[in-house]
């Protein structure tokens, strides 16, 4: 026997003993006897559930409040961001200190961002440049710019390319972006970035 089990089955022995002995020394019907014993053993149940997973707990009301509000779960260097409703990953990013939505979407090459966008966070946006890209809905005529700063929860990177477009309100977070972290994936319904 290890020593984990010999300690459990102490435990499990003496929370018996406990019960066993209010009982007999209340010498009750065997109907209130046994709905006693019930409730003792479930107040020890629930006792040692705690005390097993109290570490775990924490991480619990992290994912449960993401789960209900969509907020990724940070834990450490790692960002996970779960799912919403419509299949596709959001996170509110912050963009040179302004708090930006971006959609995740790996199948981009470069993170784009809208004019409007690019003028409440500051972003140095070429003027005299603009290019045609092809994306999923066609083409898209784009002007180039770099952000001092662009995070999500801990995840922080310093002059990040972009693309601006001029009539488009859609922020994505692209593969220049993604590339940089050490891992990055999807796991079931949650989107894994790690630092």
């Amino acid at each position: 026997m290890t020593n984990d089990w010999m300690l459990g089955s102490l435990y499990l022995l003496m929370a018996l003993m406990l019960v066993a002995g209010s009982l007999i020394a209340r010498r009750e019907r065997f109907a209130k006897l046994a709905t006693f014993a019930l409730a003792w053993i479930a107040i020890f149940g629930a006792g040692f559930v705690l005390f097993t997973f109290r570490d775990d707990l924490g991480y619990v009301a992290q994912r449960l409040r993401a789960e209900a509000s969509g907020e990724p779960v940070v834990e450490g260097q790692q960002v996970r961001i779960p799912m919403a409703i419509d299949g596709h990953f959001w996170v509110e990013a912050s963009l040179n200190g302004v708090p930006v939505k971006f959609l995740v979407d790996s199948g981009a090459t470069m993170t784009t961002i809208g004019r409007a966008t690019a003028e409440s966070a500051g972003v140095a946006v070429s003027t005299n440049r603009t290019q045609l890209v092809r994306t999923g809905n066609g083409m898209l005529r784009v002007s180039t710019g770099r952000a001092d700063s662009l995070s999500i929860g801990p995840i922080e990177r310093n002059a990040v390319g972009l693309h601006v477009t001029e009539n488009e309100d859609l922020n994505v977070l692209g593969m220049n972006y993604l590339s940089t972290m050490n891992r990055w994936g999807v796991e079931g319904r949650w989107l894994i970035l790690e630092s």
